[in-house]
Protein backbone atom coordinates (compact mmCIF):
# COMPACT_ATOMS: atom_id res chain seq x y z
CA UNK A 1 0.00 0.00 0.00
CA UNK A 2 1.05 3.62 -0.44
CA UNK A 3 2.68 5.11 2.64
CA UNK A 4 2.21 8.76 3.62
CA UNK A 5 5.40 10.80 3.38
CA UNK A 6 4.02 13.02 6.13
CA UNK A 7 3.90 10.07 8.55
CA UNK A 8 7.53 9.26 7.73
CA UNK A 9 8.58 12.87 8.33
CA UNK A 10 6.65 13.03 11.61
CA UNK A 11 8.30 9.82 12.79
CA UNK A 12 11.80 11.00 11.88
CA UNK A 13 11.22 14.25 13.79
CA UNK A 14 9.53 12.89 16.92
CA UNK A 15 10.54 9.22 17.08
CA UNK A 16 6.93 8.07 16.98
CA UNK A 17 3.78 8.52 14.94
CA UNK A 18 0.11 7.58 15.23
CA UNK A 19 -1.32 5.72 12.23
CA UNK A 20 -5.04 5.45 11.55
CA UNK A 21 -6.56 2.11 10.52
CA UNK A 22 -3.38 0.09 10.93
CA UNK A 23 -5.43 -3.12 10.88
CA UNK A 24 -8.69 -3.94 9.15
CA UNK A 25 -12.01 -4.23 11.03
CA UNK A 26 -11.96 -7.99 10.41
CA UNK A 27 -8.46 -8.34 11.88
CA UNK A 28 -9.46 -6.26 14.88
CA UNK A 29 -12.60 -8.32 15.48
CA UNK A 30 -10.69 -11.60 15.40
CA UNK A 31 -8.00 -10.40 17.82
CA UNK A 32 -10.43 -8.93 20.35
CA UNK A 33 -12.59 -12.06 20.28
CA UNK A 34 -9.56 -14.21 21.10
CA UNK A 35 -8.49 -11.81 23.84
CA UNK A 36 -11.98 -11.82 25.36
CA UNK A 37 -11.73 -15.61 25.55
CA UNK A 38 -8.32 -15.43 27.22
CA UNK A 39 -9.62 -12.91 29.76
CA UNK A 40 -12.58 -15.14 30.56
CA UNK A 41 -10.22 -18.11 30.92
CA UNK A 42 -8.07 -16.15 33.40
CA UNK A 43 -10.95 -16.16 35.89
CA UNK A 44 -10.11 -19.79 36.59
CA UNK A 45 -6.52 -19.05 37.63
CA UNK A 46 -5.33 -17.50 40.89
CA UNK A 47 -1.95 -16.46 39.46
CA UNK A 48 0.16 -16.49 36.29
CA UNK A 49 -0.33 -19.57 34.12
CA UNK A 50 0.51 -21.16 30.80
CA UNK A 51 4.04 -21.59 29.51
CA UNK A 52 6.26 -19.86 26.94
CA UNK A 53 9.24 -21.34 25.11
CA UNK A 54 11.57 -20.60 28.05
CA UNK A 55 9.20 -21.94 30.71
CA UNK A 56 7.86 -18.65 32.04
CA UNK A 57 4.10 -18.06 32.38
CA UNK A 58 2.45 -16.92 29.15
CA UNK A 59 -0.53 -15.29 30.90
CA UNK A 60 0.31 -12.79 33.66
CA UNK A 61 -2.22 -11.32 36.10
CA UNK A 62 -2.07 -8.31 38.43
CA UNK A 63 -1.14 -9.50 41.95
CA UNK A 64 -3.60 -8.77 44.78
CA UNK A 65 -6.18 -7.51 42.28
CA UNK A 66 -6.96 -10.43 40.00
CA UNK A 67 -9.85 -12.70 40.96
CA UNK A 68 -12.57 -14.75 39.33
CA UNK A 69 -15.00 -11.87 39.93
CA UNK A 70 -12.67 -9.13 38.61
CA UNK A 71 -10.13 -10.60 36.20
CA UNK A 72 -6.94 -8.54 35.92
CA UNK A 73 -5.11 -10.21 33.08
CA UNK A 74 -2.30 -7.77 32.31
CA UNK A 75 -0.04 -9.48 29.77
CA UNK A 76 0.02 -12.27 27.22
CA UNK A 77 3.56 -13.18 26.16
CA UNK A 78 4.09 -14.07 22.49
CA UNK A 79 0.44 -14.53 21.51
CA UNK A 80 1.57 -15.32 17.96
CA UNK A 81 2.88 -18.68 19.19
CA UNK A 82 -0.54 -19.86 20.33
CA UNK A 83 -2.98 -18.11 18.01
CA UNK A 84 -2.90 -17.96 14.22
CA UNK A 85 -4.97 -14.75 14.03
CA UNK A 86 -2.30 -12.80 15.94
CA UNK A 87 0.47 -14.25 13.79
CA UNK A 88 -1.47 -13.38 10.62
CA UNK A 89 -1.77 -9.74 11.75
CA UNK A 90 1.94 -9.61 12.68
CA UNK A 91 2.78 -10.57 9.10
CA UNK A 92 0.29 -8.29 7.37
CA UNK A 93 -0.77 -4.86 8.62
CA UNK A 94 -0.47 -1.29 7.42
CA UNK A 95 1.89 -0.37 10.27
CA UNK A 96 4.35 -2.96 8.97
CA UNK A 97 4.29 -1.26 5.57
CA UNK A 98 5.10 2.05 7.26
CA UNK A 99 7.85 0.38 9.32
CA UNK A 100 9.48 -0.89 6.12
CA UNK A 101 9.27 2.57 4.55
CA UNK A 102 10.94 4.13 7.61
CA UNK A 103 13.60 1.58 8.58
CA UNK A 104 14.45 -0.73 5.72
CA UNK A 105 12.73 -2.64 2.91
CA UNK A 106 13.90 -5.83 4.66
CA UNK A 107 12.14 -6.31 8.01
CA UNK A 108 12.20 -9.17 10.51
CA UNK A 109 9.66 -10.07 13.16
CA UNK A 110 11.29 -10.09 16.60
CA UNK A 111 8.74 -10.35 19.42
CA UNK A 112 5.14 -9.71 20.47
CA UNK A 113 2.88 -9.43 23.48
CA UNK A 114 -0.53 -8.16 24.50
CA UNK A 115 -0.61 -5.58 27.29
CA UNK A 116 -3.92 -5.02 29.05
CA UNK A 117 -5.26 -2.40 31.42
CA UNK A 118 -8.57 -3.77 32.59
CA UNK A 119 -10.90 -1.74 34.85
CA UNK A 120 -9.69 -1.84 38.45
CA UNK A 121 -6.37 -3.48 37.60
CA UNK A 122 -4.25 -0.41 38.54
CA UNK A 123 -1.66 -1.43 35.93
CA UNK A 124 0.93 1.24 35.15
CA UNK A 125 4.29 1.32 33.39
CA UNK A 126 7.28 3.31 34.64
CA UNK A 127 9.26 5.38 32.14
CA UNK A 128 11.86 3.46 30.14
CA UNK A 129 13.28 2.90 26.66
CA UNK A 130 12.87 -0.43 24.88
CA UNK A 131 16.34 -0.69 23.31
CA UNK A 132 18.26 -1.44 26.56
CA UNK A 133 16.04 -4.48 27.12
CA UNK A 134 17.02 -6.01 23.77
CA UNK A 135 20.05 -4.22 22.28
CA UNK A 136 21.01 -4.92 18.67
CA UNK A 137 23.93 -4.03 16.42
CA UNK A 138 21.97 -1.05 15.17
CA UNK A 139 18.91 0.83 16.39
CA UNK A 140 16.58 0.21 13.46
CA UNK A 141 13.94 -1.30 15.73
CA UNK A 142 10.27 -0.43 15.78
CA UNK A 143 7.70 -1.05 18.49
CA UNK A 144 4.22 -1.12 16.95
CA UNK A 145 1.34 -0.79 19.40
CA UNK A 146 -1.95 -1.76 17.77
CA UNK A 147 -4.97 -0.40 19.66
CA UNK A 148 -7.50 -3.15 20.38
CA UNK A 149 -9.75 -0.58 22.11
CA UNK A 150 -10.22 3.16 21.82
CA UNK A 151 -7.32 4.77 23.68
CA UNK A 152 -8.29 7.97 25.50
CA UNK A 153 -6.69 10.35 27.96
CA UNK A 154 -8.58 8.56 30.74
CA UNK A 155 -7.71 4.89 30.18
CA UNK A 156 -3.95 5.01 30.57
CA UNK A 157 -2.57 6.02 27.15
CA UNK A 158 1.06 5.71 26.23
CA UNK A 159 3.00 8.86 27.13
CA UNK A 160 6.04 9.59 24.96
CA UNK A 161 8.84 12.17 24.95
CA UNK A 162 9.16 13.65 21.43
CA UNK A 163 12.70 13.59 20.07
CA UNK A 164 14.06 11.29 22.78
CA UNK A 165 14.98 8.71 20.10
CA UNK A 166 18.00 10.88 19.34
CA UNK A 167 19.53 9.91 22.68
CA UNK A 168 20.94 9.29 25.08
CA UNK A 169 19.95 5.81 26.21
CA UNK A 170 19.25 5.86 29.94
CA UNK A 171 20.28 3.17 32.38
CA UNK A 172 17.59 0.89 33.81
CA UNK A 173 19.81 0.07 36.80
CA UNK A 174 19.35 2.27 39.87
CA UNK A 175 21.68 2.00 42.90
CA UNK A 176 22.97 -1.34 41.71
CA UNK A 177 19.51 -2.84 41.20
CA UNK A 178 17.78 -3.52 37.89
CA UNK A 179 14.46 -1.66 38.05
CA UNK A 180 13.48 -1.64 34.37
CA UNK A 181 12.91 2.11 34.74
CA UNK A 182 14.94 5.29 34.35
CA UNK A 183 16.20 7.32 37.30
CA UNK A 184 13.67 9.51 39.17
CA UNK A 185 15.13 12.76 37.86
CA UNK A 186 14.99 11.50 34.29
CA UNK A 187 11.39 10.42 34.82
CA UNK A 188 10.41 13.83 36.23
CA UNK A 189 11.77 15.56 33.14
CA UNK A 190 10.09 12.97 30.90
CA UNK A 191 6.69 13.46 32.51
CA UNK A 192 6.96 17.22 32.05
CA UNK A 193 7.61 16.92 28.32
CA UNK A 194 5.48 13.89 27.39
CA UNK A 195 2.58 13.78 24.97
CA UNK A 196 -0.15 11.14 24.87
CA UNK A 197 -0.70 8.71 22.02
CA UNK A 198 -4.47 8.27 21.67
CA UNK A 199 -6.72 6.96 18.94
CA UNK A 200 -9.47 4.58 17.89
CA UNK A 201 -9.48 0.81 18.00
CA UNK A 202 -7.58 -0.38 14.94
CA UNK A 203 -5.14 2.55 14.97
CA UNK A 204 -1.50 2.10 15.97
CA UNK A 205 1.37 3.98 17.52
CA UNK A 206 4.74 3.29 15.90
CA UNK A 207 7.61 4.05 18.26
CA UNK A 208 11.38 4.01 17.83
CA UNK A 209 13.03 1.67 20.33
CA UNK A 210 14.90 4.56 21.98
CA UNK A 211 11.87 6.74 22.71
CA UNK A 212 11.31 7.43 26.41
CA UNK A 213 7.80 6.38 27.39
CA UNK A 214 5.54 5.22 30.20
CA UNK A 215 1.86 5.12 31.12
CA UNK A 216 -0.44 5.47 34.12
CA UNK A 217 -3.29 3.18 35.18
CA UNK A 218 -6.74 3.51 33.68
CA UNK A 219 -9.15 5.89 35.41
CA UNK A 220 -12.30 4.60 33.73
CA UNK A 221 -14.33 1.44 33.29
CA UNK A 222 -13.06 1.22 29.72
CA UNK A 223 -10.28 -1.29 29.03
CA UNK A 224 -7.08 -0.36 27.20
CA UNK A 225 -5.61 -3.35 25.38
CA UNK A 226 -2.68 -3.29 22.96
CA UNK A 227 -1.17 -5.86 20.62
CA UNK A 228 2.52 -4.91 20.68
CA UNK A 229 4.90 -6.10 17.97
CA UNK A 230 8.64 -5.48 17.69
CA UNK A 231 10.07 -5.38 14.19
CA UNK A 232 13.77 -4.96 13.36
CA UNK A 233 15.72 -4.23 10.21
CA UNK A 234 17.02 -7.46 8.70
CA UNK A 235 20.63 -6.30 9.14
CA UNK A 236 20.22 -5.71 12.92
CA UNK A 237 21.46 -8.62 15.02
CA UNK A 238 20.76 -9.06 18.77
CA UNK A 239 23.40 -8.91 21.49
CA UNK A 240 21.25 -10.76 24.04
CA UNK A 241 18.65 -13.55 23.96
CA UNK A 242 15.15 -12.50 22.99
CA UNK A 243 13.35 -11.40 26.21
CA UNK A 244 10.06 -12.73 24.78
CA UNK A 245 11.15 -15.94 23.01
CA UNK A 246 9.10 -16.98 20.00
CA UNK A 247 9.36 -19.63 17.33
CA UNK A 248 8.99 -16.87 14.75
CA UNK A 249 12.04 -14.86 15.91
CA UNK A 250 13.91 -13.63 12.84
CA UNK A 251 11.18 -14.42 10.32
CA UNK A 252 11.45 -11.97 7.41
CA UNK A 253 8.02 -10.37 7.02
CA UNK A 254 8.91 -7.72 4.43
CA UNK A 255 11.57 -7.83 1.74
CA UNK A 256 14.22 -10.55 1.82
CA UNK A 257 16.99 -12.06 3.92
CA UNK A 258 20.42 -10.65 2.97
CA UNK A 259 22.58 -12.10 5.75
CA UNK A 260 24.28 -8.74 6.23
CA UNK A 261 25.03 -7.26 9.65
CA UNK A 262 25.20 -3.50 10.15
CA UNK A 263 26.78 -2.18 13.34
CA UNK A 264 26.23 1.40 14.55
CA UNK A 265 27.60 2.72 17.87
CA UNK A 266 25.14 4.19 20.36
CA UNK A 267 25.44 6.45 23.41
CA UNK A 268 24.54 5.07 26.84
CA UNK A 269 23.95 7.34 29.85
CA UNK A 270 25.42 5.31 32.73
Amino acid sequence: MAVSQMLIEDFNRDGYVTMRDAVTPAQLQRMTAVLDDWTEESRGHAGPYGETMDGRPRFDVQPSVHSAATPALRRVASPVDVNEDYWAVAQDNAALDLTAAILSPNIKFYASKVNLKLPGSRTEVKYHQDFPFDPHTNMDMMTVLIFLDDVTMENGPLQLVPGSHRGPLHSLWQDGTFTGAVAPDVERDAIASSVACTGKAGDACLMHSAVLHGSSSTLTTDPRRLFIITYVAEDAQPFVPNPIPTRYDGTVVRGRATGRVRAVPFEMDL
